[in-house]
């Protein structure tokens, strides 16, 4: 395949649509995602559109290995159930999904950027997914809801953390991530964990070099935790021209006439 694919974590943009928009509107995060999916598409004209969707019914290998990773996390049911419809609605626009039991969005971005041979970009507001920046992926991260978007690519990614992308996850083992209850090394906070990158090049390294000796098993599960599983079971990327007619169907049967109605216009 030739052109640019378009990968998106489904459940961080949906978040942000359902909280972006007034929860009078029916079926909110919806309604927020199908517009923020017109807007990427147009922005980026992309070949292939892929959504991943994190598995909320299934444990995965990072809850099994680390039991309080991200623990506490309560989600209203409002959220969960239009989560539930949400894939459904993105194949009704003629583009994939990514899905299955114990695994994560963060894994079908890896997956497909790995799987693509050529551009890429990733839309998600997780920094975890600065460990796929290249030259050929780059990141599209939401500032303000999902109305204003930050290209990063491996310049932004040295500037705001002082790594290389691939040292993202050995960083994150290092610093921690209190959003997903990763504890990190005692006393390391980030210019710390850059500081140890710079000098060693990997968390493998340190600890062999003798750092963290009491927490090297730990910091090895952490990074294992951080990293991205570009072995998803990823169905075949293939081009996804926007069916307009279909997904304004979709948005009829789901009673979003209004959405339905600027769908309809498209396909025109």
């Amino acid at each position: 395949m030739s052109g640019t694919l378009l990968a998106i974590d489904g459940d961080s943009l949906a978040h942000r649509a359902y909280h972006a928009l007034p929860k009078s509107i029916r079926l909110n995060a919806l309604v927020g995602f199908a517009n923020f999916l017109v807007r990427l598409w147009d922005a980026e004209q992309p070949a292939s559109v892929l959504v991943a969707w994190d598995s909320l019914e299934t444990p995965t290998y990072r809850h099994e290995a680390l039991p309080e990773y991200q623990s506490g996390r309560e989600f209203e049911q409002s959220i969960l159930e239009q989560l539930g419809l949400l894939p459904a609605l993105v194949e009704s626009f003629g583009f994939l999904v990514g899905k299955a039991p114990g695994y994560e969005a963060d894994d079908f971005l890896a997956a497909a950027a790995h799987a693509w041979n050529g551009p890429v970009v990733v839309a998600t507001s997780d920094r975890d997914a600065f460990q796929l920046v290249s030259e050929r992926v780059t990141i599209l991260q939401p500032v303000k809801g999902v109305s204003e978007l930050a290209r990063v690519g491996p310049a932004e990614v040295r500037e705001r953390y002082g790594v290389e992308p691939a040292q993202v996850p050995d960083f994150i083992a290092l610093r921690g991530d209190p959003s997903d209850h990763i504890p990190g090394a005692p006393g390391v906070g980030p210019k710390k964990a850059a500081d140890v990158l710079k000098q060693h090049g990997s968390l493998e390294q340190a600890l062999a070099d003798g750092r963290f000796p009491q927490v090297a098993e730990q910091l090895l599960l952490y990074k294992r935790i951080a990293t991205m599983d570009a072995q998803a079971p990823l169905a075949k990327l293939a081009a996804t021209p926007p069916d307009w007619s279909r997904a304004a169907r979709h948005a009829h049967e789901l009673g979003l006439g209004a959405l339905a109605g600027r769908l309809e216009e498209r396909a025109k």
